[in-house]
Order: structure tokens, then C-alpha cells, then sequence
């Protein structure tokens, strides 16, 4: 079956993974992140794109972006990509690609499943047992939204937002969820996301934006299609 176009829809939320190929580092040091990030904000505000949060692992990137037109998504990674891999390579001694394969773009519905994603990615060196909090790892920008941080690569979103109204509420509210996590099912839906690309959001959310986009958003359920009653 040939592979469906990565969907990416104007100004909505996208959960993007970005993962080194053959599980090598994408970061060696401290000065490629710092890096890395200074391409992302280059990246982001030459083509308008929100970037809402992140995190650095050592092979891998994920990213909550919203791009002001679908396009603007992909040339914003690119982008990202030359900016940084150029200067990686240089200060490495290496040559070639460093992400594995095409990025990883999953459209994510507005709201609450919208901050699920953020904390999603800003919790994940927690639950990969690298740290015991999400504030105790560096290179995320969980520290804007704590507050104990101003990060200029950020784009606060509405959902963060609804937190509260005022920056004391809204930053108390998130340390609140951090600690709290997310449960079991909202890891695996977002995670499954992350690595498939499929969108994430309720029923409606999918429906409506499959048909929208004119093709599938969800992998189908498993069984054999159910056949018309006469």
C-alpha cells in the first residue's frame, strides 16, 4: 500500500517526533542543544510557527507546534534540520543525515487533548526513569510553564491558558498536573500517536477531520468491515 501524505492542517496543534537514525545520539553535549534550540527558534519565527513545547532526549526530539498554513509545518522542520544537522556535522567530523527517515507529524485536537500532549512531552524524562520530576530535567520547556523559567522559544497556547487567569494560577495548575501524571491510556494514545503520525482526539474531532482532509486519520478497527443488511 503506498505510504498516506503526512497531513498537517493549519492552525492546529502537531505532536512531531524527530529520531535519530540507528538509535545514534542526536545530541553529544550541552552546546548542541543549546544549538539545536537556537535553530528551532530561528526556524520557527522565519516561517510563523508557534512552538508550544519540547523536549530534548539524546536521540530524539518531540515537538507541540502550530503552523499558521499546513505548508508552513513542513518547511519549518526542514528548515530546523539543515540549520542544525549542518552545524552537527561540522563541529562532529561527520557527514550525512542525522534524523532517521521522514518526521513524524500527528495532528492533535484543540483543548484538553492539546495539553495531554504538552504534558506529555514535557514529562517524558520522567517516565523514562531520567529524572525523578519533570522540573528537574533541563532541556524542556516545562520550566516556562512552571514559571521558574522564560523561554524565548515558546508560544504559550491556549490550553495553558485555561489554566488559570492569572500567570500564579496558570503555573500552579500545570505543577499540579505534572506531579499528578497522566494515566496509563493517555501515555499509550499519545505515544502511539508520536510514532505513527495517526491524529489524536475524540471521535468527532477524527471524523471531522477525515473528512476534511479527504483520507484516513486513525488506523481502522481490527476485523473484517461488517456487511450491509438487505
Amino acid at each position: 500500500m503506498a505510504r498516506l501524505p503526512r497531513l498537517a492542517v493549519a492552525e492546529l496543534p502537531h505532536l512531531v517526533r524527530l529520531a535519530a537514525q540507528g538509535g545514534q545520539a542526536a545530541f553529544h553535549d550541552d552546546h548542541d542543544r543549546r544549538q539545536f534550540l537556537a535553530a528551532l527558534r530561528e526556524s520557527a519565527l522565519q516561517h510563523h510557527v508557534a512552538v508550544h513545547a519540547y523536549v530534548l532526549l539524546e536521540d530524539e526530539v518531540r515537538l507541540l507546534l502550530t503552523p499558521p498554513v499546513a505548508a508552513a509545518l513542513g518547511l519549518m522542520v526542514q528548515s530546523l534540520g539543515r540549520r542544525y544537522v549542518a552545524g552537527f556535522n561540522r563541529r562532529h567530523r561527520r557527514s550525512g543525515t542525522l534524523w532517521a527517515g521522514r518526521f513524524r507529524a500527528a495532528v492533535v485536537q484543540p483543548g484538553a487533548m492539546a495539553r495531554v500532549a504538552m504534558q506529555a512531552i514535557e514529562t517524558l524524562p520522567v517516565r523514562l526513569g531520567l529524572v525523578p520530576t519533570a522540573s528537574e530535567f533541563a532541556w524542556s520547556s516545562v520550566h516556562h510553564h512552571l514559571g521558574t523559567a522564560r523561554d524565548p522559544v515558546v508560544t504559550v497556547g491556549q490550553t495553558y491558558w485555561d489554566l488559570g487567569n492569572t500567570p500564579f494560577e496558570r503555573e500552579a495548575a500545570y505543577r499540579r498536573l505534572t506531579d499528578e501524571g497522566l494515566n496509563g491510556a493517555e501515555w499509550q494514545r499519545v505515544e502511539a500517536a508520536a510514532r505513527t503520525g495517526w491524529a489524536l482526539g475524540d471521535a468527532t474531532f477524527l471524523s471531522e477531520l477525515a473528512q476534511t482532509a479527504g483520507q484516513p486519520v486513525a488506523p481502522r478497527a481490527p476485523g473484517r468491515p461488517r456487511q450491509a443488511v438487505d
